[in-house]
């Protein structure tokens, strides 16, 4: 894989950095219930969210070389999201989301095995974090499957669940000050 080569092409993928033509497809995967399964307040309700999200992905692009990327089968169809992304300059954070029909396919594990290589190559003096519930097991799944290692576990701040527990994996043992840093921006 070349990191400034795009699309990147995964034996399943096709990879595209994330534009604003990409809000309806991630709309609908956003404000979708079924893909928020493991935190149900998280679902988008209005396009400006999505919109959001994504200004700050392409602002991640033109500032880091690296950003979300979307994620489409051969056949034309939108799976997903995710990638890296710097997380408040301390570190790369890993991220997937599947439309339902996408899930159980070993996609976002395929995603980031892509990821991974492309923001250590740009910035290898970062850790390569993923941050995620407890209770979402094929989160924790792809996680490991990368490499990661639970550096961190408790409460999970600001979540409307009270009992909901935040994970940080990570490639590497983390400061307290990254892991601050991090954990106010999850």
């Amino acid at each position: 894989m070349t990191v400034n080569k795009w699309p990147v092409r995964t034996d399943r993928l096709e990879l595209r950095p994330i534009t604003m033509k990409d809000i309806d497809v991630l709309y609908a995967l956003n404000s979708d219930p079924r893909v928020w399964a493991h935190m149900p307040s998280g679902v988008h309700t209005d396009p400006e969210k999505t919109a959001a999200q994504i200004t700050r992905q392409v602002e991640a692009w033109d500032q880091s070389g690296l950003g979300y990327w979307t994620v489409w089968t051969p056949d034309g169809t939108f799976a997903g999201v995710g990638g890296c992304s710097v997380n408040a300059g301390v570190a790369w954070n890993v991220y997937y989301r599947f439309a339902s029909e996408a899930q159980g396919k070993g996609f976002a594990s395929e995603l980031v095995q892509a990821a991974i290589p492309a923001a250590r190559a740009l910035r290898p003096d970062l850790p390569i974090t993923a941050l995620l519930l407890e209770h979402n097991r094929a989160s924790k799944s792809v996680a490991e499957k990368a490499g990661l290692h639970l550096a961190w576990r408790g409460q999970d701040e600001g979540n409307p669940d009270p009992d909901a527990v935040r994970l940080v994996y990570s490639d590497r043992n983390l400061t307290p000050e990254v892991l601050h840093v991090i954990l106010a921006h999850a």
